[in-house]
């Protein structure tokens, strides 16, 4: 994989994908404001599918699972500009600031497409990734808080999203495994999402699925799988990274092992 990432600092980045398709499984513990330069991205979380594209800008919310999948196309590299809003920037930001609305403790990713704006903002730290010295902290400051004003000026509701710094609270585990099990996180990142220990996660799950979390996991996923060929809703190669498998060897291995049939014989 032919990767390249510019920092200009830890929280502004340059990233450019050559290959053909990345895909990454990612809760992301800080907030993330994309903007995209070329290529094409399909994020997969448990409410939506989105894809993006060259022109759109979106921020996907920290603690919120996904699936990554990034393309080049029209023969040019996945390329973005990406700023991290990191707790520590937004509680500095809010520390003397009333909040505007209702905090929301579980947000979707937040489209804001072509934005003049926030794209004039972005696009004003291209020239600085050609840099040979290094990039002021008191610059990269005032770019991220300029990027948050405008946040809030374009989006009357965004406040609820940044000013929320709470951990993830106890939440219905049967609901949240059931709404998140396509994504492949390791199981103590599951116990966090849903405000467990790994010891309490794995008691609870066993008496609510009396399974242990890696199998429960496995058969859901291979079931999802089943489904969508069965209904031609897509190709194996495709699918199988969605759901959670990290490539097609293992993933039809692991169908025909639990289903007796390899999945292409559901394409027919």
């Amino acid at each position: 994989m032919d990767h390249i990432s510019k920092y200009l600092t830890p929280e502004i980045k340059l990233s450019c994908y050559e290959d053909k398709f990345f895909k990454s499984e990612i809760v992301f513990d800080h907030h993330m404001l994309v903007w995209f330069i070329s290529g094409e991205t399909k994020i997969v979380q448990a409410e939506a599918t989105h894809s993006f594209k060259k022109g759109d800008i979106f921020l996907i919310p920290r603690n919120k699972p996904a699936t990554i999948i990034n393309y080049p196309k029209d023969r040019l590299p996945h390329k973005t500009v990406v700023m991290l809003l990191t707790l520590d920037i937004l509680r500095e930001f809010y520390k003397n600031i009333q909040v505007r609305s209702e905090i929301v403790p579980v947000p979707g990713i937040r489209s804001y497409h072509g934005h003049p704006l926030l794209e004039s903002c972005l696009a004003s730290l291209i020239p600085y990734f050609d840099m040979q010295e290094n990039f002021p902290d008191s610059l990269a400051a005032l770019k991220i808080t300029e990027a948050i004003n405008i946040l809030r000026i374009i989006d009357t509701d965004i406040d609820g999203v940044l000013a929320n710094f709470d951990d993830p609270y106890k939440v219905d585990l049967v609901s949240f495994m059931e709404k998140n099990y396509m994504f492949n996180m390791p199981i103590e990142r599951f116990g966090y999402l849903t405000g467990r220990s790994l010891t309490t996660f794995k008691r609870d799950f066993k008496k609510a699925f009396n399974l242990t979390p890696q199998k429960w996991l496995t058969q859901k996923r291979l079931e999802l799988a089943h489904y969508r060929l069965s209904e031609k809703m897509g190709k194996p190669t495709d699918i199988c990274y969605e759901i959670g498998f990290e490539n097609l060897s293992h993933f039809s291995f692991a169908f025909k092992k639990y289903f007796g049939y390899p999945p292409s014989s559901l394409k027919t």
